[in-house]
């Protein structure tokens, strides 16, 4: 059986230790699994281990709860400030983040000086620039130094900055200059030149950059992290493997949210005021683009009080269009978030799923016509050429409003992103109801052009 980390932990809270030996004993687990425990234990016996655990071990644990404010809640103003102080500084952030301006603004101004600073600093940014996902917790050290000096000042920095992994060089203007892997540092011999372990064409990305646009260049390089650099190409703060997860990770849910047709991602905490205002712009802008498809369908009118059969069939033209444009839209803003992507690699592809569409088309088109004719055929008891003539209009319309609808599901978000808006804006379903206008025209017009002068 696997250990219950989180039982044995809530064992050992509560069983009455004194709190020396209560520390020596918890000090024997992750911060993740007493994040886990505490949130088991009563506000009552919260309180009283905070204080044993002291500011800077309960601001570890702090950093692994999902709803920090409400533990955050539960300490003095002062304590808050103590705990917040500790923390890396985008984990502070995101802290007070969580809660209301004053109380935020409030324990800001208490913070100790360098992270208040910190703090400030990153707040300044807006929520898309990649600044306001960075932190401060690096190690910097100058240009010149031996291999000796910059051990020794690696040594001073870890205590305060545990993001030893690559050290940062810059030069005699605090200019960046490039980085150290600190293997290499390490294995180095004392008479080695530092010069020769400096990468000095190592990434880096700008403070105001969006997170948009540099995400993708996050992500090929793979590096433990990467520097954020002022205009002045001053070193700001870094980006870690575990910032561009989070980044990511948000990314793929504000994409997913715009699939879906909400303008930003929702939780379970939410409430229905604000979940509102995410969906409605959406459902409005998809309410008048239904009406424009009514009022087509409206324009064949004649068509349908002629031959009513045919708006059987209408759901599953309008359903096969929607079907085969979202596939469309889903391969398009995959392929687009390669940003080396050519002019000649656009057209290549609007044509490959133009092509896929119309192979889609003719089966499904073919595989209508058999099916529906035999049923008009057999079970309405209809002539051979009516329900031959209607079978051949749903396949036909299958065809053309897949082939359209195909071209339509990679045209649009190429359209949104050359004009630097995100594909993903081109949601699901908008491309719906886009192609259900274009399924209606293409189905009753069929209807209109092969059957009707028949019968009139």
């Amino acid at each position: 059986m696997e250990p219950n980390f989180v039982a044995e932990l809530l064992e050992i809270i509560r069983s009455g230790l004194p709190a020396e030996e209560l520390i020596e004993r918890i000090s024997d687990y992750h911060e993740n699994d007493i994040a886990g425990a505490i949130e088991q234990l009563t506000p009552e016996e919260r309180q009283k281990l905070y204080p044993i655990l002291g500011a800077e071990r309960v601001s570890e644990i702090f950093t692994y709860l999902e709803d920090v404010e409400k533990y955050i809640g539960e300490l003095n103003i002062e304590n808050a400030a103590k705990v917040i102080s500790h923390m890396d500084s985008d984990d502070a952030v995101d802290v007070l983040g969580e809660m209301d301006d004053s109380t935020s603004e409030q324990i800001v101004s208490m913070l100790e000086e360098d992270s208040g600073r910190d703090v400030r600093l990153i707040m300044s940014y807006d929520d898309d620039e990649i600044g306001s996902q960075m932190t401060t917790n690096l190690i910097v050290i100058k240009k010149g130094l031996t291999v000796r000096q910059a051990m020794r000042s690696l040594v001073d920095q870890a205590g305060e900055n545990d993001n030893i992994y690559t050290i940062y060089v810059v030069d005699e203007d605090d200019t960046f200059y490039g980085a150290i892997d600190l293997k290499d540092l390490i294995v180095a011999r004392s008479g080695t030149d530092l010069e020769d372990l400096i990468i000095t064409s190592y990434p880096s990305v700008e403070e105001h950059e969006k997170i948009s646009d540099c995400i993708e260049r996050l992500k090929e390089y793979a590096e433990d992290s990467i520097p954020v650099l002022s205009s002045d190409r001053h070193i700001v703060g870094i980006i870690t493997s575990q910032d561009i997860v989070e980044v990511v990770d948000d990314e793929l849910g504000d994409d997913y949210a715009k699939l879906a047709g909400l303008t930003s991602e929702e939780d379970l905490k939410e409430k229905t005021g604000e979940s509102m205002k995410k969906r409605l712009p959406w459902l409005i802008t998809l309410l008048l683009l239904g009406i424009g498809v009514s009022t087509v369908v409206g324009v064949f009118e004649k068509v349908v009080a002629a031959i009513p059969i045919v708006i059987c069939f209408q759901s599953l033209i309008l359903d096969m269009a929607g079907n085969a444009g979202t596939q469309s839209l889903a391969v398009t803003i995959r392929v687009l978030m390669d940003e080396n992507l050519t002019a000649g690699q656009k057209i290549g592809l609007a044509f490959k799923e133009m092509k896929v569409g119309l192979c889609n088309g003719l089966f499904l088109g073919a595989t209508a016509l058999v099916v529906i004719g035999a049923y008009l055929t057999a079970v309405k008891h209809d002539s051979l050429g009516h329900p031959l003539m209607i079978a051949l209009c749903v396949g036909g319309a299958l065809i053309l409003s897949m082939v359209i609808s195909s071209l339509l599901g990679t045209l649009i978000p190429l359209f949104f992103h050359n004009i630097k808006i995100d594909p993903a804006v081109a949601s699901g379903p908008l491309i719906n109801t886009v192609n259900d206008l274009v399924a209606v025209v293409a189905y009753y017009g069929l209807v209109w052009l092969v059957i009707l002068p028949v019968l009139t």
